[in-house]
């Protein structure tokens, strides 16, 4: 179990309608927390999410935002409980701070809010780098990749009601895998876990279990992956700016098949 994971849920009593009588019942519901990202005490971002991994979401929010170009950008970083939710504190050197203030960018995220808060259209559609050559992988590959999530999803078997980012490998199988209410908070602390234990993205497959929208092609790109598999369909503009970046976009992956919506050289 990954430390902070007994914050995850909760248990409820309360009653229920089933097939035409009352009953007592129990469920698990995921905890949700306003997180607040600090940068030198100054509040860049306040997020709705599941209080785990936060040192994970810390550095992957960071480094995905452009905040911080490594992990070693980050001087200092304090979790703290506060009031209402937690704060993930962190200290960056002046130059860097000089620059996000520039940027002049203030999020008000709902649970689950890739791009709230931003303050031009150029900046939600800024050009997102390209990626590299990447690595060939066999339907086979993509199959297994796609049904690696169900079994690791231990906070979504409890509650049914989050989303998982994770990462596979070819030779190591699932390497890494986050979940959370917010689908891009997920990825976020994917990307953390996956710079703290030093893996290179673009050796394997992204598997997303929610809808694929820009926020994520986005985040995607900034990782370096090459091969983005999710269960759902991507949205139309997701798939351009895939194509735009490079990467091989996979979606509707079921048991029975998938869908490449772009780039499917990397798929033999």
């Amino acid at each position: 179990m990954r430390a902070g994971q007994k914050l995850d849920w909760s248990i409820t009593s309360h009653p229920r309608l089933w097939r035409g009588a009352w009953q007592e019942s129990t469920r698990e519901l995921p905890e949700e927390s306003a997180i607040a990202l600090t940068y030198n005490r100054v509040t860049h971002a306040v997020m709705m999410a599941t209080p785990a991994d936060l040192q994970d979401f810390a550095l992957g929010f960071s480094l995905a935002e452009g905040v911080i170009a490594t992990p070693a950008d980050i001087e200092d970083l304090a979790i703290v409980p506060v009031e209402g939710g937690m704060e993930l504190r962190m200290w960056i050197a002046a130059p860097l701070m000089a620059r996000l203030e520039q940027r002049r960018r203030r999020l008000a995220g709902a649970t689950g809010c890739g791009m709230c808060g931003l303050e031009s259209l150029a900046e939600a559609l800024r050009p997102v780098p390209a990626v590299g050559s990447g690595t060939q992988f066999t339907p086979a590959d993509i199959l297994a990749a796609a049904a690696s999530l169900t079994p690791a999803q231990i906070l979504g078997a409890a509650t049914r009601a989050v989303h998982a980012a994770a990462f596979w490998h070819p030779a190591a199988g699932l390497v890494a895998l986050r979940e959370d209410v917010g689908r891009h908070n997920a990825l976020d602390k994917l990307y953390g876990a996956l710079v703290a234990q030093n893996v290179t993205p673009a050796d394997g497959i992204l598997v997303l279990t929610s809808r694929v929208s820009i926020e994520l092609v986005q985040k995607a790109a900034r990782m370096g992956v090459c091969v983005l598999v999710a269960v759902s369909a991507p949205t139309a503009l997701a798939v351009r700016v895939a194509e735009q970046a490079g990467i091989t976009l996979v979606g509707v992956a079921r048991a029975d098949g998938f869908e490449v919506f772009c780039h499917a050289r990397r798929i033999s």
